[in-house]
Order: structure tokens, then sequence, then C-alpha cells
């Protein structure tokens, strides 16, 4: 039963991380499309850009302590990208630099999302056979 906790655990953090990354996208494309100003969209997406880190640092130690080794290795890729952004100090978006960085960053964002939605699939199947382990 505490195995199914972890997975719901994990199903909640997944889902935030898939809205923090799904906001940053909305961001841009209102950029884009000019309904937002430069100055406010990069405002906009570099105060949830360290909670995104928070979170999946906090995933990934979380799969760890509760001895989920493949779905920790799963999230290791995702997790020293932003690391090593971070320690490079390249992981705000600069307001002078956002338009012409803007296709970048959103292919950047769209390869997270994707790939957080693969870990959401994930945790979703593993959720589905664990409840139905523990039901037998």
């Amino acid at each position: 039963m505490e195995d199914l906790y972890v997975w719901l655990i994990s199903f909640f953090f997944l889902i935030a991380l898939l809205a923090l990354v799904v906001f940053q996208l909305m961001c841009l494309a209102d950029l884009e499309f000019d309904y937002i100003n430069p100055y406010d969209s990069s405002n906009r997406i570099n105060r949830v850009i360290l909670p995104e880190y928070i979170a999946e640092g906090v995933l990934g130690a979380f799969f760890l302590l509760t001895g989920h080794w493949c779905m920790s290795l799963f999230c290791g890729p995702y997790l020293y990208y932003n690391v090593k952004l971070y320690m490079r100090k390249q992981h705000l978006v600069d307001v002078t630099e956002i338009f012409n960085m803007l296709h970048k960053e959103k292919k950047i964002r769209l390869f997270k999302l994707f790939y957080l939605v693969f870990l959401l699939f994930l945790s979703i199947f593993w959720m589905i056979l664990t409840a139905l382990e523990d039901h037998e």
C-alpha cells in the first residue's frame, strides 16, 4: 500500500511540473503573437524556472529514497540538464535576447514537456500495476 502512495505523490509532482512547463510555453507563445511584451514574458518565465528545477530535484531524490531506481535514472538526464544550465548561469531568460532565442526556448520547453509526459505515463502505469497487485 505504501508503494501506491509513492506513485500518487510522484503523479502529483509530475502534474505540477507539467503545469510549470506549459505555463512557460504559453508565455513564449503569447510573446510570439505579440500578446505580451518581452519584459513581462521573461519575468513570468523566470519566476517559475527555479520552482521547476527544485521540483524536479525533489522528484528524483524521492525516487531514490523510495527505491525506485529505474524511475530515478529516467529523471537523471532532465535533472543533469537543469543543473548544467544553473551552474553556467544560463537558466534565466534574458529580456534583451528573448526574441532571438524564442524558437530555441520553445523547442527546449517542448522537449521537456514530452519528456515529462513520458515520465507521467510510466508513473501512471506503475501506479495502476501497484493498485492491481495490492488488490489481489
